[in-house]
């Protein structure tokens, strides 16, 4: 049985945004540890659908978080990934009030986590008040698209604004590193995700040429 998410427990996700290829190099390198989510990127799920997620879950038996970012229809697409084996998954915090509330319900009655990405959100406090209930995880997102703008910071400001009203878990996502990680748990996030990331590629993470099971237990022991 997948043991539920701690609060005062600091987790590691990682992504794969990739093919089904590299997941089947690299996730069964990966020692299991239930502080380790394994993470459907979006761009994964648009190529591999929800065959992609089955093979993610076939291969790792604890959390596998399908990062669809629902913006409508948000009963069939939680089913979906919930009948591909996911146990977490995430809903765009822009999309209709009747979207997040029909989502948020619907995770809580298949035992899922609900995730709230915050990617395009300026005040998720806002949104977190409009809700019939709060969502299991809020993220602060920093976009792929946004890693390379100067200045362009996670905006870990809202962690104390969500936790003054709201019993949610924070997750950190975009650009995180080794040192961004450490900097995520400083500021209040139970979850940081990092990105496997080509070396041609631009953006931060880890890289898919490293040794990416040790580099996992190292993100772990820094988070800790």
């Amino acid at each position: 049985m997948i043991r539920k998410l701690e609060h005062k427990t600091r987790y590691l996700q990682i992504a794969f945004n990739y093919d089904a290829r590299l997941v089947k190099q690299i996730l069964p390198t990966i020692d299991f540890s239930d502080r380790i989510l394994i993470e459907a990127g979006t761009p994964y799920i648009k190529r591999e659908g929800m065959n992609g997620v089955r093979l993610i879950r076939r291969h790792w038996p604890g959390h596998v978080v399908a990062d669809i970012k629902t913006v409508d229809g948000a009963l069939d697409e939680v089913d979906m990934v919930h009948a591909a084996g996911a146990t977490a998954v995430t809903v765009l915090g822009n999309s209709p009030t009747e979207t997040l509330n029909l989502f948020i319900d619907r995770c809580d009655r298949l035992g899922m986590i609900s995730m709230i990405d915050t990617l395009g959100v300026k005040d998720p406090l806002k949104v977190m008040m409009q809700l019939d209930h709060p969502p299991d995880v809020v993220v602060l997102h920093k976009g792929r698209d946004e890693e390379s703008t100067a200045g362009k910071l996670i905006q870990y400001r809202h962690v104390k604004r969500v936790r003054s009203k709201f019993d949610t878990m924070i997750s950190a996502a975009g650009g995180v590193g080794i040192k961004e990680a450490r900097s995520a748990i400083f500021n209040g996030a139970n979850i940081v995700v990092a990105n496997l990331v080509h070396p041609s590629d631009p953006w931060k993470g880890i890289s898919t040429s490293s040794n990416v099971a040790a580099m996992a237990q190292e993100f772990l022991t820094t988070i800790e």
